[in-house]
């Protein structure tokens, strides 16, 4: 038996699941700068307004009717399992923590890297690392205190480090309105630059079913997760796409425009007052969406382990209805993880995040033909359109997979490509099942009919 956050008497309410799933996804403009070196100013604008439709909103609308249909902890791993069975299920949870292992370990670097705005020496040598491991261990921390806390804590982070943004997207159409500068609007036209571009804004759009795992802790999933995800897919939408164009109506050069160049640009238009406000969000968004992904991944080893895929133990939760246990695990996980050479490669990511993703869709597929009487609060159109939901995201995935060719990973002394380290990685979890889970499934099942 599952166990029911009623218990605890609390629950996650709306405006802390449209704000935990903000930091799930994006946690604001941060880490798009590189979309420009690829693709100018009105290239990145088109692939910042294009991405939503195609791979942002139809993710949402499958989570929609997802979690309002089935609103059960650990989320997209219960969709697949019931769907199409334990072996699936298990590699959709195989997929989406392996993922996580590459997706974890930027969020912690992303705080040091905007630490170190305010003083190089806070993050010099060792204490870069300390100042990571600080993160890891804050947020599992954080975390133990449940997801209605982690739900309502992202509210007022995610409107502290958007209120800089407000002043600065203000001043940067009111610069351009009033001095009419020169707008570079083209930048470097290299395919492979390009490419880049692509990929980043992918990863940066990315992560909406992360928020379904928690749905048993949520008030009224069935009618929250709808709205969530489509007032959220919104939300991003609009805090990539206005700070871009006002830093092109300003007429900031693209040419000089990276990560981090966020403060650089704010200093420019507004002072150091406002450079250092935006220093600061910075430093919110990596502790933000550290936080809210701890809260999401965690769920799936525990839904996992009470399914017998994973020793019993792991399921331990404590009196705020947070697994415990799993918080640890996956911190330890994480933290080990901090000092791989994972940081930039979010091809990686993309490709075992995007198949897990893909198993998604074909899981709402399968339970519109083989539970047609499912009550389903919000239904994402008729059969053939939720067919059609997926075909955006599986082309888009199926460029990461052709993108990620030219992308190596240094192991030791050798490198290989990412794409086959990305199809290693993803291998290893139907070894892991047979191993593993299958043993002790069929164990549990005699048991079960013993009994």
């Amino acid at each position: 038996m599952r166990f029911s956050s009623a218990l605890t008497g609390r629950k996650m309410r709306f405006i802390p699941l449209v704000a935990a799933t903000f930091f799930m996804v994006s946690g604001g403009p941060y880490a798009i700068e590189d979309i420009l070196g690829g693709a100018g100013f009105s290239r990145a604008i088109i692939i910042l307004v294009l991405l939503p439709f195609l791979w942002s909103l139809p993710a949402a609308l499958m989570i929609g009717e997802l979690a309002s249909a089935i609103p059960a902890e650990g989320g997209f791993y219960i969709w697949v399992r019931r769907a199409m069975g334990p072996f699936w299920g298990y590699q959709e949870g195989w997929l989406s923590l392996s993922a996580s292992v590459f997706d974890m370990a930027i969020y912690p670097a992303f705080v040091v890297s905007y630490l170190g705005r305010f003083n190089p020496s806070l993050t010099e040598g060792w204490h870069g690392y300390a100042w990571s491991l600080a993160v890891v261990a804050l947020c599992c921390a954080w975390n133990l205190r449940g997801a209605p806390a982690v739900g309502n804590d992202s509210v007022w982070m995610s409107a502290l480090l958007l209120a800089p943004f407000v002043v600065f997207v203000a001043l940067g159409f009111w610069h351009g309105f009033t001095l009419h500068p020169a707008v570079q609007w083209s930048g470097p036209a290299s395919e492979s630059a390009l490419s880049t571009a692509i990929l980043v804004a992918m990863w940066n759009y990315m992560g909406w079913d992360n928020a379904s795992t928690v749905a048993q802790e949520v008030e009224n999933p069935q009618r929250a997760y709808p709205r969530a995800m489509v007032a959220c897919t919104a939300l991003v939408s609009f805090t990539y796409i206005l700070p871009l164009a006002a830093v092109a109506v300003a007429g900031v050069s693209v040419e000089s425009f990276k990560t981090g160049d966020w403060m650089t640009a704010a200093t420019t238009l507004g002072g150091p007052l406002l450079g250092l406000a935006v220093a600061a969000g910075g430093v919110i968004t990596g502790v933000g969406m550290f936080n809210a992904l701890v809260m999401s991944y965690t769920r799936l080893p525990m839904a996992m382990a009470e399914d017998g895929m994973l020793p019993a133990v792991i399921a331990r939760r404590n009196s705020r209805s947070v697994p415990w246990v799993s918080v640890l695990l996956c911190g330890l996980a994480w933290a080990l993880a901090l000092k791989l050479p994972f940081e930039k490669l979010i091809t990686v990511d993309l490709v075992l995040y995007g198949s897990s993703l893909l198993l998604e869709f074909v899981a709402l597929v399968i339970l519109r033909v083989r539970e047609p009487e499912l009550p389903r609060p919000f239904k994402a159109g008729n059969l053939a359109f939720a067919c059609g939901l997926g075909v955006g995201p599986a082309v888009l995935i199926g460029y990461a997979l052709y993108a990620s060719r030219a992308e190596e990973v240094r192991l030791g002394h050798n490198s290989v490509s990412a794409l086959l380290f990305s199809l290693c990685v993803g291998l290893l979890g139907p070894v892991l099942y047979w191993l593993t889970a299958a043993p002790r499934a069929r164990r549990l099942a005699a048991a079960s009919a013993a009994d």
